[in-house]
């Protein structure tokens, strides 16, 4: 079976991340809507906002979404003040992608509701193909699909997402591991030997949720 480009996958393993009562949704980099046309078929009343840059997938995406705007993430982010607040923000495998995704998270928090949250899964450069390549390989190869996909700019690992979020102003309050695969038996002995500190390579990816970032208290 031929393996799906990322504007054909439906991404069902991040829809449960959604949290329950979220009816205006912003998907950014939404592909061809394959993610979204599954969250208005799990849920009714969505109303659904995408952002995709891409001529071709955005014109698949358009019948799914309410209103569709085809432009680079960065610049896009900032035409999207007529509908806010969104309850919701998505960036499925985005952000990695983005030069400074920082600052678009930051943006991006400019349009939540004050409850409202962000769900992000981002790939796992810590992924044991990733340690085994570099360590026993020596070898860092970028590739058309995955963790060293040649298009992504920026790397992040479990430790260091939470970093992500808090510059935006967000609070990461979920990071589960997801498209876990098995550890082959030389990493998962090391990984015994040394207490689990290896359990984070078997995950591909991260699905991150965060929030507003509460106040800090003022001393006086």
């Amino acid at each position: 079976m031929a393996t799906r480009t990322y504007y054909e996958q439906s991404r069902a393993e991040v829809r449960p991340f959604v949290p329950a009562g979220c009816l205006r949704v912003l998907e950014i980099g939404c592909s061809e809507g394959r993610f979204m046309a599954g969250l208005k078929a799990e849920r009714e009343g969505i109303y659904a906002v995408g952002v995709e840059p891409f001529a071709d997938a955005a014109s698949k995406a358009a019948g799914v979404f309410d209103r569709l705007v085809q432009a680079p993430v960065e610049a896009a982010v900032d035409l999207l003040s007529d509908e806010a607040p969104f309850d919701c923000v998505v960036a499925n495998d985005v952000l990695e992608h983005l030069v400074d995704p920082w600052n678009v998270l930051q943006r991006i928090c400019r349009h939540l509701a004050p409850d409202g949250c962000v769900v992000a899964s981002l790939p796992n450069i810590r992924h044991w193909t990733t340690l085994n390549a570099l360590f026993l390989g020596g070898r860092w190869d970028y590739a058309d699909c995955g963790v060293l996909d040649r298009t992504h700019l920026r790397f992040f690992t479990r430790s260091s997402l939470p970093e992500l979020f808090d510059r935006a102003g967000l609070a990461l309050t979920t990071c589960a591991g997801i498209n876990a695969a098995e550890l082959p038996w030389k990493i998962a002995l090391l990984n015994r030997m040394l207490s689990g500190r290896f359990d984070d390579t078997r995950y591909q990816q991260f699905v991150c949720v965060a929030h507003r970032a509460q106040p800090r208290p003022t001393v006086q």
